[in-house]
């Protein structure tokens, strides 16, 4: 533990993410709580769920106290879906795959060239009705490819054909589109502080974009990748050529190029994913009252230190002399390299589960094992333990 610690913490402050497909970041909490109590029963544990601006920022908020919306939209491929979104006072928070998800329509090359950001756009539509004026956007778990086209459609904007003729959002609508009419995009967007979350530094085309590095995810053949690809690179070129903005940065492929058009038509931001979360849900003030960090997700490997929730939680308590505690579905990556984000102990689900199976079927109880066993590893480490 860090020099000046307490051998046991009084203040525990519990911050894990998703394990996903097992436990969503609140019951990996509740876990990970048993776990403390049964090592320090007199600790006094917060339990605040962390994201890194992916598909769980939804549930961060709502657990630090925003409350849950529902609206119907357009799904992906045009079928209707009941969407959840959060909003407290005037600041709400929606994700790209509560309407526009890849879980929604499934990985296809004809639900890879299709899909559409539609209704995302009808959910910041939604939000602005309901009086927001700082909307938080969490992007992954998309299906689209269409660099927020359909979203901005919602909003007002309109794609013209070479004739004239209005696009309808799916289909390939990027290619055929020639002109952009921008007079009918909602006015409350030029007030709106919209601030996009993201934990990749793709950009929005060329070999390190949106269709080349996720479009296989989404189920793009070779030949659908180079449509894709082609399609943004002109998009791009049309939005320059209105806004006068070049959008194809750094961050602007993530969720199929979805924070693409609104960095050329509002005040939109791309702001690291974790730090974003970090700020919405008050991490930092949770943080300076607490002796001790236990964080984690599903799995830690190589990529986690690039935004990865656990990793950026770990390193915020190291720099303000808080000691971090790692628990995790698995974990591939050496202790050493844990320790220079400030990781104490660690302890991963499949080192004490019987086997993948066993480890998914409980994985509640093995959540609450490994944290036992990760508190009592550091306190027999001697004076570095919490």
């Amino acid at each position: 533990m860090a020099p000046g610690a307490p051998s046991a913490p009084v203040r525990v402050l519990i911050s894990p993410d998703k394990f996903k497909g097992t436990l969503s970041a609140a019951e990996a909490a509740a876990a990970m709580a048993e776990g403390v109590r049964r090592v320090h029963p007199q600790a006094h544990v917060v339990q605040l769920p962390i994201a890194d601006g992916g598909d769980g920022t939804l549930e961060a908020a709502l657990a630090a106290g925003f409350t849950e919306q529902l609206t119907r939209v357009s799904g992906p491929r045009g079928s209707t879906v009941d969407a959840r979104w959060a909003l407290r006072g005037q600041t709400a928070v929606i994700e790209t795959a509560a309407a526009s998800g890849l879980l929604l329509t499934g990985p296809t090359v004809e639900s890879a060239l299709y899909s559409h950001s539609y209704g995302s756009g009808q959910l910041i539509g939604a939000a602005l009705d309901a009086g927001a004026t700082q909307i938080v956007i969490g992007l992954g778990g998309s299906a689209m490819t269409d660099g927020g086209a359909g979203a901005l459609q919602a909003l007002g904007l309109t794609l013209y054909t070479r004739d004239g003729t209005p696009l309808r959002p799916g289909r390939e609508v990027l290619p055929e589109a020639a002109r952009l009419g921008v007079s009918g995009l909602d006015s409350r967007l030029a007030g709106a502080d919209l601030r996009i979350a993201t934990d990749v530094d793709n950009h929005l085309y060329g070999p390190r974009g949106a269709a080349h590095v996720f479009g296989p995810q989404k189920g793009a053949d070779a030949a659908a990748v180079h449509r894709l690809d082609a399609a943004l690179t002109h998009w791009a070129g049309l939005l320059e050529s209105i806004s006068g903005r070049d959008v194809n940065v750094a961050g602007a492929g993530a969720a199929g190029g979805f924070a693409a058009g609104f960095l050329a038509f509002t005040r939109a931001r791309l702001e690291r994913g974790f730090d974003l979360v970090a700020d919405l849900v008050g991490f930092e003030a949770a943080l300076a009252d607490t002796d001790l960090l236990i964080t984690g997700e599903g799995r830690v490997d190589a990529g986690s230190a690039h935004g990865k929730a656990p990793l950026a939680a770990a390193e915020w308590a190291r720099d303000r002399g808080v000691p971090a505690v790692l628990v995790a579905g698995d974990i591939t990556v050496p202790r050493e390299h844990l320790a220079r984000h400030g990781i104490v102990s660690s302890s991963s689900v499949m080192d004490l589960a019987a086997d993948l199976e066993d480890a998914s079927a409980r994985a509640a109880h093995h959540v609450t094992r490994a944290t036992q066993y990760a508190l009592e590893s550091a306190q027999a480490a001697g004076g570095e333990a919490p």
